[in-house]
């Protein structure tokens, strides 16, 4: 084995050479020669630790987006503003014309007359207080019709019906008369039943009613009121005007102004009165043409069986001034749907 010798370590005085001597360190020290590689002396004046990094929890961030709109370029700079113009001073005007005060109502005064019922009864006409009957509910539809054309249309222009037909016999008359019968008993409105054919006019003796002056006498003479001509019958609700004085201008006396006239008294002030005309028939007599420029609408007869196409279609051009003409057939025996109205009530008539 080799042998090991102590290395020889110079006494550094202290007592506590030999101690150091012994340890491995510094006799590997002393050996290899490495005791002047000393550490570099630690600085007085030492930077911090770094902060110890702490993991935070993140916060909830509300994000708002508000919707950005595009200015224009010529909107970016707000334009100079105008100094404000100084009041021009305001010049004295007139004051607005009063507005024209409405019309008083015309009502009609004179005595009231009876209705024949027996003669009403002798034609086939609708008899007033006797109960639903097939000819009153086939009235009653039609008047609906017509009032609500009426309502629809406005007052004065609008309250006013013409009855016509293209030939004689067709039963114009017969319509106007139960058109007038059914509306008189409605609740809220009154009829006035003109009749307008002063060549042949029948309205007085169908309804059992002595004459006197009458449309014709008011167009032709001024100082004659319409008014004071119409009749009251004991149905409240039904008031009738005679065809007057036969004349041979009654076509010029209706296309004079004095007619509009005339015919705006019969419902001045009250809009719930409708007036019937009952006219000549279209292609026998011109007044039917002149009275449909004065009217809103047009019931037109036709009677079954008899009424030819071309009557109707030369009828309707000589009516063309009024704008709503509603077809009427007369005189029926068959119904496609098997309507029998009346029946149900117990009245086979």
């Amino acid at each position: 084995m080799t042998e090991h010798s102590k290395i020889p370590v110079p006494d550094s005085g202290d007592g506590e050479g030999e101690a150091k001597k012994n340890s491995l360190l510094e006799r590997v020290t002393d050996t290899f020669g490495i005791g002047g590689l000393n550490a570099r002396p630690v600085p007085r004046d030492l930077a911090p630790p770094p902060a110890k990094r702490v993991r935070k929890k993140a916060e909830k961030t509300k994000v708002v987006v508000e919707k950005v709109v595009p200015v224009p370029a010529s909107a970016a700079a707000p334009a100079p503003v105008a100094p404000a113009a100084q009041p021009e001073p305001i010049a004295a005007t007139e004051p607005l014309p009063a507005p024209e005060p409405e019309l008083p109502r015309v009502d009609f005064t004179s005595p009231r007359q009876t209705i024949d019922r027996d003669r009403l009864e002798e034609q086939g006409l609708i008899i007033p207080e006797s109960g639903s009957s097939r000819l009153l509910e086939e009235f009653r539809i039609l008047k609906r019709q017509v009032m609500q054309s009426a309502k629809a249309g406005g007052n004065g222009f609008g309250q006013r019906v013409l009855v016509c037909s293209p030939l004689p016999g067709e039963g114009k008359t017969f319509t106007a008369c139960n058109l007038a019968l059914a509306m008189a008993v409605e609740k809220d409105s009154e009829v006035v039943l003109v009749d307008a054919d002063f060549a042949k006019p029948s309205v007085l003796s169908t309804l059992g009613l002595s004459g006197g002056k009458g449309l014709m006498d008011a167009l032709a003479d001024d100082r004659i009121d319409v008014a004071d001509c119409v009749i009251r019958t004991d149905m409240p609700g039904l008031s009738v005007l005679p065809a007057g004085t036969q004349t041979e201008h009654d076509s010029e006396y209706l296309a004079s102004e004095r007619t509009n006239e005339v015919l705006a008294r019969l419902t001045q002030g009250a809009p719930n009165r409708l007036v019937i005309f009952d006219s000549p028939p279209a292609l026998a007599a011109s007044p039917a043409a002149e009275l449909a420029g004065h009217v809103l609408q047009a019931l037109l007869i036709a009677r079954a069986d008899r009424t030819s196409r071309s009557s109707l279609e030369d009828a309707v051009s000589l009516l063309a001034d009024c704008h709503d003409i509603k077809l009427v057939l007369n005189a029926t025996s068959f119904s496609p749907s098997g309507r029998r109205f009346g029946t149900y009530y117990g009245y086979g008539g």
